[in-house]
């Protein structure tokens, strides 16, 4: 049996992206789309067999977490994933204090929404396999499953999450476009190291490339977080 899974996000264009990749993963259907909190709260209201939502935490009508609240209230208990660009660490914890199970972020790829998806249907076949009562194992690797770190699957080999991070951390808070020198000398790595990261994020999808003229050089490529 499929998980069926609602699509909670305003923006139509990425609403239809993520019901594109759910039917693209093995096990899960789209049940719905929802563009607002109260529509789906609506579409949970008459139709309880959602089994999975994957919910922005910027609605039109409201934050993703309120809407989590409400449902909850009203005796749902479907599971979460957040799908959100919110990266502020308080938003992060109140999402775990309110049952998301997984929190995926914006951009990504289809391996990496792919993977999350994987995760958790890892989680329910362990969950649906496991006896009416569990001993601490059983419960661990229930667990376990929703902890799997996929960032091994995610970097290029050789690349680190730190660096990474230092890196897209640089480029986020320029107030412009940055060359791979530049994100070098504040980040105090190489220029190739550098490009080498900058790079994975533009493939990625989190940075633009854009060529700077000037000089009499070549045209340098410029980053721009999106």
């Amino acid at each position: 049996m499929k998980v069926r899974v609602l699509v909670v996000e305003d923006d139509v264009r990425a609403a239809e992206a993520h019901s594109t990749y759910v039917g693209r993963v093995d096990g899960f259907e789209v049940a719905g789309v929802a563009h607002s909190a109260a529509e789906a709260a609506r579409f949970l209201d008459s139709d309880r067999a959602v089994d999975l939502v994957l919910l922005d935490m910027h609605l039109p009508d409201g934050h993703g977490l309120g809407l989590l609240r409400n449902l909850r209230a009203g005796g749902h208990v479907c599971d979460v994933i957040a799908v959100t660009s919110a990266r502020d660490t308080e938003v992060v914890r109140r999402a775990v204090a309110q049952g998301v199970v997984l929190y995926l972020l914006k951009p990504f790829t289809f391996a990496t929404f792919r993977a999350k998806l994987e995760q958790y249907a890892a989680y329910r076949d362990r969950l649906a396999a496991a006896p009416a009562e569990v001993v601490q194992d059983e419960v661990d690797q229930m667990f376990g499953s929703l902890r799997v770190s996929t960032s091994g699957s995610e970097l290029p080999k050789g690349m680190s999450s730190e660096t990474l991070r230092e890196v897209a951390g640089c480029l986020r808070g320029a107030p412009a476009g940055l060359s791979a020198s530049e994100v070098a000398t504040v980040v105090g790595a190489s220029r190739v190291t550098v490009r080498r990261y900058l790079e994975h994020l533009a493939d990625t999808g989190s940075v633009t490339r854009t060529a700077r003229y000037g000089g009499g050089g070549r045209p340098e490529v410029e980053y721009r977080w999106r």
